[in-house]
């Protein structure tokens, strides 16, 4: 399924800065995924910030390419699903999620080992449309998976 037109899904955009702020944290060397897609920005964040990124308008559930680490924004609603097959290709990722997910079975089932956070100073405001929301009314982080950063919770 791609969320792009799905016009009452909460797939939001997260701004340029939102990426910036983790790239120390984001290897150069690696291919990155974005697999949603929302208004396809990301791909140009990421190539200005110099990484080889793989970010097309495509069925998350049916479509894998190859790549290394999974860097993305996605629809909180669909967690869920997405975390299914998350867990069944068992790689690195660093995905923007509420703070509240770290209690959720989706977590839970991930090698605790390999879990980390980043913790953004400020909270996070997100984009739908081309449009920025007035405000969130919750937190997030960055949660990592099999990332191997210096410390398991990072506040940035």
């Amino acid at each position: 399924m791609s969320f792009t037109d799905d016009k009452d899904s909460d797939n939001y955009a997260t701004d340029k800065k939102g990426w910036e702020i983790i790239e120390p944290y984001i290897p150069k060397d690696k291919k990155i995924w974005a697999p949603f897609y929302c208004d396809g920005k990301q791909k140009e964040y990421f190539e200005e910030m110099g990484y080889d990124i793989i970010h097309q308008d495509k069925d998350f559930f049916s479509y894998t390419p190859e790549y290394d680490i999974i860097i993305d924004n996605p629809p909180f609603s669909k967690i869920k699903d997405i975390s299914i097959k998350l867990k069944e290709l068992d790689k690195p990722f660093i995905l923007i999620l509420p703070v509240s997910t770290i209690t959720k079975q989706f977590v839970k089932v991930l090698e605790r080992d390999k879990i980390q956070m980043i913790i953004p100073s400020k909270r996070m405001q997100f984009e739908k449309a081309g449009v920025e929301l007035s405000r969130c009314y919750f937190d997030c982080c960055y949660l990592c998976y099999k990332m191997e950063l210096e410390h398991d919770i990072t506040f940035i």
